[in-house]
């Protein structure tokens, strides 16, 4: 794999630190800015927004710019939004430095994608983009708890200004390593633009959605979950997430060698596995020993869908993937905000710590349907050029790639 994804990876991981790492500073933050925790957890919900809207915009505003020039306009971004939120003299201010670094984080995804898979042979691009996001993982594994830890010995500010290095980190890996990228063109803003009239483009965003939607309600409550169901010290939180980072640290790299290799039946594989997890994790919520084997399963086997459902989109916009990539990021994080408020719901509904788990459990068995449909779409469409084939008696022209 080319050194230039190194310096991706970089990036990546100072973007999952600033996004995650806000989940254990919470009461810092609250008290600092003297306001509740729920008000300080809209930090959250801003953050996911952010991601929503400005992954497209940006990819959009950007499409005049070389992707290289683009991914260190978005680090210089990024860490403008963090030293924002460093300095933040009210909570405003913080505010505004989330929703700055948000901005870069879906744009920087989605276009580092595209990039990631064009610096290596065609076979091992669901691969290349896997050890892009190997940095969001290791941000979880390693990032968040260290961020954490510093934010509470020295100042929640000092976490950022961290994260801001790492940014600069990041910003000078790409200048170094990252090649030019061809000129995207604002000729290329319809092709972008037109690839979303194609219905396997919305039904891969709908698998990212729901897919990745499951494992997520049950993650925003794993802490409530352990401590009120299985009966673990608070004090657990830390180690306990540290295995759910390693199952999505594993998990990533093995989705994205299976995607190379049968991305639609790898997904179906996962996604049916994933379900069974979540509907499982309803009565292993209950166990310390079963909690403490099904974490880290759970991450694994969730996050392995990133990189096969990140390439299905690139796939599906075959050409002019840019935009696509962009707005799957945005899924994702739909998916995160869909996925809490249903968890969210059905506790206030009366129905228990444990309910989120049979939440995810449905969100992702419709995610499976969503793919066996998908595939089913893929092998009509591939028997059709298959029968223009035999009647011309020449192969048929080659357009966007199925589903394998």
């Amino acid at each position: 794999m080319p050194l230039a994804l190194l310096a991706l990876a970089i990036s990546a991981f100072g973007i999952g630190t600033t996004e995650f790492v806000i989940m254990g500073l919470l009461p810092e933050v609250a008290g600092d800015f003297s306001v509740a925790i729920p008000t300080a957890g809209l930090l959250i919900s801003g953050y996911a927004l952010g991601v929503v809207v400005g992954g497209p915009l940006l990819t959009i505003l950007g499409t005049r710019a070389p992707r290289k020039g683009m991914l260190l306009t978005l680090m210089g971004l990024f860490v403008v939004g963090n030293l924002i939120a460093a300095v933040a003299p009210a909570f405003g201010l913080l505010m505004v430095g989330r929703i700055v670094s948000a901005f870069a984080h879906g744009a920087f995804f989605g276009i580092g994608s595209v990039v990631a898979a064009d610096l290596v042979a065609p076979h091992k691009r669901a691969g290349a983009i896997a050890l892009m996001f190997t940095g969001l993982t290791a941000a979880n594994v390693l990032g968040v708890p260290m961020g954490t830890l510093l934010g509470q010995h020295f100042g929640w500010r000092s976490t950022f200004y961290v994260v801001a290095g790492l940014g600069l980190l990041g910003l000078a890996g790409i200048a170094a390593l990252v090649p030019v990228q061809p000129r995207t063109g604002a000729a290329r803003l319809g092709p972008e633009l037109a690839v979303f009239r194609t219905l396997r483009l919305w039904l891969a965003l709908a698998m990212t959605v729901l897919g990745w939607g499951g494992i997520f309600a049950m993650f925003t409550y794993i802490t409530p979950m352990m401590t009120e169901l299985a009966g673990f010290a608070p004090s657990s939180a830390t180690w306990l997430l540290f295995l759910f980072g390693v199952g999505l640290f594993v998990g990533n790299l093995l989705g994205g060698w299976f995607a190379d290799r049968a991305l639609m039946r790898s997904l179906t594989v996962i996604l049916a596995v994933l379900a069974v997890l979540l509907f499982a994790f309803t009565f292993a919520a209950h166990s310390k020993p079963a909690a403490i084997v099904l974490i880290p399963l759970i991450g694994l086997f969730g996050f392995a869908t990133v990189a096969p459902l990140q390439k299905r989109v690139m796939d599906q916009a075959a050409g002019a993937p840019t935009l696509a990539s962009a707005a799957n990021i945005a899924a994702f994080n739909l998916g995160n905000a869909l996925a809490a408020w249903l968890g969210g719901l059905v506790i206030s509904g009366g129905l228990g710590y444990d309910a989120p788990n049979w939440v995810g459990g449905l969100l992702t068995a419709v995610a499976l349907g969503v793919t066996v449909f998908a595939a089913a779409l893929d092998r009509r469409g591939a028997a059709g050029e298959g029968r223009v084939v035999a009647r011309s008696g020449a192969p048929a022209e080659q357009g966007a790639p199925v589903g394998r």
